[in-house]
């Protein structure tokens, strides 16, 4: 079973490919497992069914984790926002929303992720905009 910070991972490049290519999230899944058997004879990986639970949860609220981004992201469309940036907030409020992992551990991950495959001047970002939604969801 891989690390939850590796299914965070998975998941953030479904979501990644899902709104790059315009493709449904199960397109989306099967394109990026597809992609990792480099050759015909390797076999495809083992799905990751955490990544995939946090990948089509955010997709299927993503009407409702959107209307978060908009009211917590002052200046900021989520349509201008960079792809990899609007998708750790969907991933991440998604879990806020959804499973009983310890706030912190959502955030941290998060600005992990962002660190890895964002930019150093997003991480401000993302963190006042998880922080503001996490009052919202989460108060006290």
């Amino acid at each position: 079973m891989p690390s939850r910070y590796k299914s965070r991972q998975s998941a953030l490049q479904f979501l990644f490919l899902a709104d790059a290519r315009q493709f449904d999230i199960n397109q989306a899944i099967e394109e990026y497992y597809g992609s990792l058997a480099s050759e015909e004879s390797e076999p495809v990986p083992e799905r990751d069914e955490f990544a995939l639970q946090l990948a089509r949860g955010a997709i299927e609220n993503r009407q409702q984790i959107d209307e978060l981004i908009g009211a917590h992201s002052d200046n900021w469309r989520l349509e201008r926002m960079p792809l990899v940036d609007r998708n750790i907030l969907r991933l991440a409020i998604y879990e806020l929303m959804s499973l009983p992992t310890p706030t912190a551990v959502v955030i941290d991950q998060a600005l992990d992720l962002a660190k890895r495959f964002s930019s150093a001047e997003s991480l401000p970002f993302l963190n006042g905009v998880l922080d503001a939604v996490n009052q919202k969801l989460r108060p006290g």
